[in-house]
């Protein structure tokens, strides 16, 4: 630990030295322009002045994909942030599912230590507690913030990794839009999506609905997902707003098992559906919400059988369902000190069975728990060169009991377009209710998982804002994680797992002309104790070109130590290389193609699922 403490002080010393260098150089150096981020700390705040590391992608990035999907976006924009994939399109759930998100080597799969928050409402299922990836679209999305770490303070349990946070789309000004996008390609892969959007003396609504179908590129892998979602809003005045969405999902999977043990009728079939009614305040000097969440699910499932065996006579069937309520404010009692109080209370569980085909049914689980949480963070400026941040988390969980989450943080500003951040921050996650009481290895008596993370980081923007980059170095040290082990001859869920990583994570990104835009962003990881879907190197550069009509974009990510299994140890490194172009035929109609993986590498990210080779989709979009 001496050397990796070394290290960082080195990183920052040479960072810091070298900003003095250079910004001697630059006449016409500009006050930063930073992103506005609410994810971080709840209400509105400079990113400047978060000692938390987050990362922004907007809509520009995501739109320029083409992507059904979110998750493949945010691998390539986001350092250190991992997604497991196991198709052209569809990550599934249960066995042979992928969509698992690891962060620095935390998250799990499925993926449980990442929260993911849609306007700030909680994703996660009852029962399994983890999130589902098929559910967010890139429809959905105006811009993402990603939390690079912990952020257990303001929201508890499953935010032990960091947050994805997606914001949805929402017109600034009175008026009408709408569009639709169709696309075709490798595999019979069809991707439908048509939206609109109304705004009106302070009502607003929004509609979006999609159809997506695939193939697959190996047999009896066939995916197809509809869904929709809706939300209306009204402000009463320039200080007060509420809304109330909807979202629904539905996703029918087909696993066809590893290629070496091919699995026959493993189907899958999920209904997701998420709701929520929140009301706003903003004022010079506070601001908050009151939110009110409900999740519901219904699942069912033919685990399948393998080459030898018999059909299954039964189906897993369970309902989960999350209900929440969430309040906050913060506000300014002295200049430069912003206080943020909330509370949290949720309620999850549900029930899971067998039905077998006879008409018989075997109860596997039916249970409630809840959680009731309060947490306060406190941030002070200090004239105009250093932000000091600390928060505390008092949080109660029906089974686990009582749990202290403290965080600490601080912000340096050495010259006018550089800052330097210093956190140390506490992560925790309670076991889930498959965990405890679901399938041979469950434990009642397990207890949370429990980390802290250390970091420092150096940003930075030059040339009048054309250029920023940043660097990053983390530890992270954590016990108690849960590991299925055998115990007396059969598999059990145990505290007895540790985590001990640490990396440096970089970005940069240059806009060039108006035309030409480049960005790149790097994450390095070791790993004292190996994890499956965290590689050890991870790179993305990309390079956009815009000239009246056209667009273009390429991008190059590399991957580097990816295990894709522990015992035994197998890794796998890949490059892949994507090209997308498009052209505005007229005001209300653009065409554009997409080429992935055109380097035809082979490869796997989940073991025993080969990746599509070179695959192209092409296709349209309306705009009106």
């Amino acid at each position: 630990m001496s050397k990796l403490k070394a290290a960082i002080i080195a990183i920052f010393l040479f960072l810091f030295g070298a900003n003095a260098a250079w910004t001697q150089n630059i006449e016409q150096d500009t006050l930063s322009i930073t992103e506005v981020v609410i994810t971080g700390t709840r209400n509105e705040v400079d990113l400047r002045h978060l000692p938390m590391t987050v990362s922004v992608v907007n809509s520009e990035q995501i739109t320029k994909r083409y992507e059904q999907s979110l998750l493949p976006v945010l691998t390539e924009q986001v350092p250190g942030l991992f997604t497991t994939a196991r198709g052209i399109m569809g990550y599934g759930v249960s066995t042979g599912g992928s969509g698992g998100f690891m962060m620095r080597g935390v998250g799990g799969s499925p993926t449980t230590g990442m929260l993911i928050l849609i306007d700030g409402h909680p994703q996660y299922m009852g029962l399994m507690g983890h999130s589902i990836a098929d559910a967010y679209q890139s429809l959905l999305a105006e811009k993402v913030e990603v939390v690079r770490g912990p952020a257990s303070v303001l929201y508890g349990s499953n935010a032990m990794g960091g947050v994805i946070n997606i914001l949805t789309n929402q017109l600034k000004h009175d008026e009408f839009k709408g569009g639709a996008r169709v696309s075709y390609g490798s595999y019979n892969t069809l991707t439908t999506e048509a939206n609109a959007r109304f705004r009106n003396k302070g009502f607003s609504a929004m509609v979006t609905g999609s159809y997506n179908r695939t193939d697959g590129q190996r047999a009896n892998m066939d995916f197809e997902q509809y869904g929709g979602y809706a939300k209306v809003g009204y402000e009463f005045s320039s200080n007060w707003n509420a809304f109330a969405d909807v979202n629904i999902t539905h996703f029918n999977a087909s696993n066809p098992g590893t290629v070496s043990r091919p699995i026959y009728d493993n189907d899958s079939h999920i209904t997701r559906g998420m709701t929520s009614f929140s009301l706003e305040n903003n004022y010079n000097n506070t601001s908050g919400a009151f939110k009110f969440f409900y999740n519901w699910g219904r699942h069912k499932i033919n685990d399948g059988y393998y080459e030898g065996g018999d059909p299954r006579d039964y189906l897993f069937n369970s309902k989960d369902k999350m209900l929440g309520i969430t309040w906050y404010q913060s506000a300014t009692f002295w200049q430069g000190s912003r206080w943020t109080a909330g509370f949290d209370f949720q309620q999850f569980g549900g029930k899971a069975w067998n039905k077998f085909f006879a008409g018989n049914k075997t109860d596997i689980a039916n249970e409630t728990e809840y959680n009731v949480a309060g947490y306060l963070d406190y941030r002070q400026n200090i004239g105009q060169v250093v932000t000091l941040d600390a928060g505390v988390r008092f949080d109660h969980h029906s089974v686990t009991g009582n749990h202290i989450i403290p965080q600490f943080g601080a912000s340096f500003y050495p010259s006018r377009t550089g800052e330097v951040k210093l956190i140390a921050s506490r992560g925790f996650r309670n076991p889930t209710i498959r965990e405890m009481y679901m399938f041979p290895p469950q434990n009642p008596d397990l207890k949370p998982e429990s980390l802290w993370n250390y970091e420092v980081s150096w940003s930075q923007r030059l040339l009048q804002n054309r250029l920023s980059y940043s660097v990053n170095a983390f530890y992270i040290k954590g016990k108690n994680m849960i590991q299925t082990v055998p115990v007396d001859g059969r598999p059990k869920n145990i505290n007895t797992g540790k985590i001990e990583n640490w990396g440096a994570e970089a970005s940069v990104s240059y806009r060039i002309s108006n035309m030409w835009s480049a960005s790149a962003n790097y994450s390095w990881l070791h790993m004292e104790h190996k994890i499956v879907a965290a590689p050890q190197h991870k790179l993305f550069a990309g390079v956009d070109f815009m000239k009246g009509r056209w667009t273009a974009s390429t991008g190059v990510q590399y991957i580097h130590g990816l295990y894709t299994s522990i015992d035994p140890q197998t890794t796998e490194n890949y490059v892949l290389w994507s090209l997308r172009g498009s052209y505005k035929v007229c005001q209300w109609l653009e065409v554009f193609a997409r080429g992935e993986n055109l380097l035809n590498q082979k490869y796997e990210i989940n073991l025993g699922f080969p990746m599509p080779k070179a695959n192209v989709m092409g296709g349209f979009n309306l705009n009106f």
